[in-house]
């Protein structure tokens, strides 16, 4: 059992910056990583949908003995986190209670601020996910649609970091165009003082050093991906599911579009080649028998208990 792979799903390629921080946590842990890329993106798609594509490729990585579930999505976070509990035997674990949780710590005035697509910020799990930790914290949100595209543009130029991109290409997205468009986005943010800000999006991080930047000196910048990777290890730790210490780690790598893109661009998120990516048709996904979800468990306590 302990030797079984963590299940990661994205709606692309984005969701491996947070298997980049498992593997740098869990050196010891194997990943099954799939990347919806073929329904990519999920930022601008109805919730409700991006619900059931969150159950049907669990459902698919829980038919493949995963022992633990990350939803490495923001969208697909705020949209299917608590179906997606509900449904599956094993833990799942999504990206924005890790990010809320690390801005909470982060800020001393109470005012966050969040860039995310236009999906992650109407759900309000931000928000709310805040709140529960901190009532008197107060979340601006921004939607940055236009930095997706910047990374993915990043990404399928040269070879070369994302950063070392943005400092030289000659392109639609370069000096000082990026920083008007990060400007624009960012400046409401600094107008209500926010020290703290998270990115909401797992494309974000590859443009950290960028963001940081634009924001400004004093802002604190939160990925939530390095928190996530720990509440992996601490959840498999009290589980005693680790996977022992000399263990030879494999992973794997899915995608629902082209395999050759996939390594190609997945390696440079990754900062480590991919060699090997297996592409599943949608429809085999679409296809996939999602389990009921359990009943409230209120409905199976014992007479005389109080649940809720």
């Amino acid at each position: 059992m302990n030797d079984l792979p963590i299940g990661v799903f994205d709606s692309g390629i984005g969701g491996l910056t947070v298997v980049s921080e498992i593997m740098r946590v869990l050196p010891h842990e194997s990943v099954l990583y799939f990347g919806d890329t073929a329904r990519y993106p999920y930022g601008p798609r109805d919730l409700d949908e991006v619900r059931g594509f969150a159950l049907q490729i669990g459902s698919w990585l829980s038919q493949r003995q995963v022992k633990l579930l990350v939803i490495a999505c923001n969208t697909a976070t705020a949209a299917g986190l608590e179906a997606a509990q509900l449904t599956f035997d094993v833990p799942v674990i999504g990206v924005v209670e890790p990010g809320a949780r690390a801005a909470v710590k982060a800020t001393r005035n109470r005012k966050v601020g969040l860039i995310a697509t236009a999906g992650t910020i109407e759900s309000g799990a931000y928000a709310r996910a805040v709140r529960t930790l901190d009532a008197g914290a107060t979340v601006f949100s921004v939607a940055t649609p236009r930095f997706v595209d910047i990374v993915e543009q990043g990404l399928r130029m040269g070879p070369g970091t994302f950063e070392e991109w943005i400092a030289e290409a000659a392109d639609v997205f370069v000096r000082p165009t990026f920083y008007e468009i990060a400007r624009d986005y960012l400046d409401p943010l600094r107008r209500v003082g926010i020290d703290t800000l998270m990115l909401g999006c797992t494309h974000f991080p590859l443009m950290a050093t960028a963001i940081r930047q634009a924001v400004g000196r004093g802002v604190r910048v939160i990925s939530s991906a390095g928190e996530t990777a720990r509440d992996v290890g601490e959840t498999l730790r009290l589980r005693r599911q680790l996977a022992p210490a000399g263990n030879m780690a494999l992973h794997r790598f899915v995608t629902t579009g082209d395999a050759a893109e996939f390594g190609r661009l997945g390696s440079r998120v990754l900062r480590r080649p991919i060699t090997s990516v297996r592409t599943v048709p949608v429809e085999e996904i679409e296809a996939v028998s999602v389990p009921e979800q359990r009943s409230d468990a209120c409905d199976e306590e014992g007479e005389g208990m109080v649940c809720g």
